[in-house]
C-alpha cells in the first residue's frame, strides 16, 4: 500500500486521453483545442509536484491526529475496506461542495473548472491549493483509528473513478445514474449555466447530492467553464489570478466583517451585491504557428518525462537534487503556457528555459 495508484495510473491516463483524442479528430468534433490539453495537464503536473512537499505536512497532521488520538483499533478486513471507501466518498462530498461555497476554498478548486472544453485531459486539471483547504475534511477518519497509509489508498482508488466520467463520448448509463456518478452528471457540474452551477458534487457516488439537495439532471448540453473567463492557457498563470482576484476583492472590501465575507462567503458575494460576470460569447484561443505547435508538443513530452522521474524518483533524490527539478518543471511549465498563449516575450524565457536545462545536466553529471 506504500505505492501510490495515483501516479501508477498517469501512463494510463496519457494512452486513454490519446485515445480519445485521436477519435475526436478523425470525427471532427472538435472537443480538443492544443493549448487547452497543454494548460490541463500542465495543471496536473504543477498539482502532483508541489504535492510532493505539501503531503509531508498535510499527512504528517493526519497522522498526528491518528497516533495521539484515535478512538478505536480498526483491522485492515474487507468490511471495513468498504466503509472506509464509502466514508472517503461521503467526506469528498462536503470538502467539494464547500470548495464551490467558499471564496477561500474555490481559490484551490477553480482550477479544475477552467477548461472551457470537456473531455478526459480535462481530468488532469487539479488545483494546486485545493489540497490545503479539503484535507481538514478528512480528519475524522483518523480520529475514528482509519490509520493514514490505508486512507491514502482509499482516496486515491475515489479519485481514480473520476478519470472515466470526464468525457462526452458516454451517454447516459440508465440504472447506473441513480447511485453512481457518470459522465452525465460530471458534465452537469461543469457547466456554467446558472441552472447547472453548484451542482452535482459526489465523487463515487451520486447518492449524497441526491440525499442533499445538490443534484440536477443533464438537459441542454451544458456550457463548460468558470462564469468569469480565464483568458490564458498557461497552467501557472490559471493558479495564480485566483489568488489575485480574492486579494482584490479583500482589498477593495470596506472593514472588517466585509473583507471575512470576502473570503468565507461564496465566490459570487460582493459588498453590493453587484453582478460582475461578464457574459462569454466565446471561448478562448490563441493562435499560433504550426511550428510552435510541434515545437510546443516535443518540449511538452519532454517535460512529461522529466515530471514522471521526480514523481517516481522523489523519495530516492537528495532533497536539493528533488527541488531543483521540482523548480525547473514549474518554470518550464510557465515557459511553455507563454507559448501557446503567443506571448512576445515566450522565446526569451524559452532560451532561458533551455539554459537551465543544459546547466542542470552539467551540475547532475559532475556532481549527481
Amino acid at each position: 500500500m506504500s505505492i501510490n495508484p495515483i501516479i501508477l495510473s498517469i501512463p494510463v491516463y496519457f494512452v486513454l486521453i490519446s485515445i480519445e483524442w485521436i477519435a475526436d479528430a478523425v470525427l471532427n468534433q472538435k472537443k480538443y483545442r492544443f493549448g487547452d490539453v497543454i494548460g490541463n495537464i500542465g495543471a496536473g503536473i504543477t498539482e502532483q509536484v508541489t504535492g510532493l512537499f505539501a503531503k509531508v505536512f498535510l499527512i504528517g497532521l493526519y497522522t498526528f491526529i491518528y497516533s495521539n488520538y484515535r478512538l478505536f483499533e480498526i483491522q485492515h478486513t474487507w468490511y471495513w475496506g468498504v466503509i472506509l471507501f464509502i466514508g472517503v466518498d461521503f467526506l469528498y462530498y462536503w470538502a467539494h461542495r464547500k470548495s464551490h461555497e467558499i471564496n477561500l476554498f474555490w481559490v484551490g478548486h477553480i482550477v479544475h473548472h477552467q477548461s472551457e472544453d470537456y473531455n478526459l485531459s480535462v481530468a488532469l486539471r487539479q488545483g494546486t491549493f485545493q489540497k490545503f483547504f479539503t484535507a481538514p475534511f478528512f480528519w475524522p477518519l483518523a480520529l475514528l483509528g482509519f490509520d493514514p497509509v490505508w486512507f491514502l489508498f482509499m482516496s486515491a482508488f475515489v479519485t481514480l473513478y473520476q478519470f472515466w466520467i470526464h468525457t462526452e463520448y458516454i451517454q447516459k448509463l440508465g440504472w447506473f445514474e441513480y447511485l453512481f456518478n457518470t459522465p452525465s452528471h460530471h458534465r452537469v457540474h461543469h457547466g456554467r449555466d446558472s441552472k447547472y452551477l453548484d451542482k452535482n458534487h459526489g465523487g463515487t457516488f451520486i447518492i449524497w447530492d441526491r440525499l442533499f439537495g445538490t443534484f440536477q439532471e443533464e438537459e441542454e448540453t451544458p456550457n463548460y467553464g468558470v462564469t468569469n473567463q480565464l483568458g490564458t492557457f498557461n497552467p501557472i498563470n490559471a493558479t495564480l489570478i485566483p489568488v489575485r482576484d480574492i486579494a482584490l476583492k479583500v482589498a477593495e472590501s470596506n472593514g472588517l466583517a466585509n473583507k471575512l465575507k470576502a473570503i468565507f462567503y461564496g465566490p459570487g458575494w460582493s459588498v453590493n451585491n453587484e453582478k460582475k460576470t461578464k457574459e462569454i460569447t466565446a471561448k478562448y484561443n490563441s493562435k499560433i504557428s504550426l511550428s510552435r505547435i510541434l515545437y510546443t508538443a516535443f518540449q511538452f513530452l519532454l517535460l512529461i518525462g522529466i515530471s514522471s522521474y521526480t514523481l517516481f524518483s522523489y523519495s530516492q533524490l537528495p532533497l536539493q537534487n528533488a527541488l531543483a527539478l521540482a523548480l525547473f518543471v514549474l518554470f518550464s511549465i510557465w515557459s511553455i503556457g507563454t507559448l501557446t498563449d503567443n506571448k512576445p516575450y515566450a522565446i526569451k524565457l524559452e532560451i532561458i528555459r533551455i539554459l537551465m536545462g543544459l546547466v542542470g545536466v552539467w551540475y547532475l553529471t559532475q556532481f549527481g
